[in-house]
């Protein structure tokens, strides 16, 4: 990943309402959820909700599926990981096995 793209990814994070789309999309993979549910949920109205879900996806965060007349927003797990990858590149002085959080070290 860029530098580019990782501002673009962490932008589009930056805020509490796509925040709030990404964790719930992230809560729910990897079926993903419609934007009718996703509003729903969030109590978000769909104008809004299709702005963020842009927004998200043109950060490589999330993509869309056509299922008939609906389509289904997931987690696009490529953009996290290389989002991840990128934030922790040079971790612990390469050592990245140092900067596991507790509890999750194997």
């Amino acid at each position: 990943m860029e530098t580019n793209d990782a501002v673009c990814a962490l932008a589009a994070l930056a805020q509490e309402n796509r925040l709030a789309v990404f964790r719930l999309l992230v809560s729910n993979a990897p079926n993903g959820l419609t934007p009718g549910v996703i509003g729903d949920q969030l109590g978000l109205p769909a104008p809004t909700l299709s702005f963020h879900l842009k927004s998200l996806a043109q950060a490589g965060l999330v993509t869309a599926v056509q299922e008939g007349r609906f389509l289904r927003y997931r987690v696009a797990m490529a953009g996290v990981n290389a989002l991840i990858e990128f934030l922790t590149e040079d971790c612990c002085g390469g050592h990245p096995e140092l900067c596991r959080p507790k509890g999750k070290q194997t």
